[in-house]
């Protein structure tokens, strides 16, 4: 499922990346690799604070529809 089906306060591992390159490309240089985990930290109006690795991280709803949990 997508990300943006997770609610807030939950903790996913990512399964798979979808994609043109360049996109999975700068999503994997933000931190988002398969098999990595994922805290939801809020939703606001479809967009997501993440929390990946040591960072937060906002991601509009198209681009957190390409990472899949």
């Amino acid at each position: 499922m997508p990300l943006t089906m997770a609610r807030a306060g939950e903790r996913a591992i990512i399964r798979r990346i979808t994609g043109r390159d360049e996109v999975r490309r700068h999503l994997a240089e933000l931190g988002f690799v398969v098999d990595s985990e994922v805290t939801v930290v809020s939703e606001l109006a479809g967009s997501l604070i993440v929390q990946v690795k040591d960072s937060r991280i906002a991601l509009d709803k198209g681009m957190a529809n390409r990472i899949l949990i």
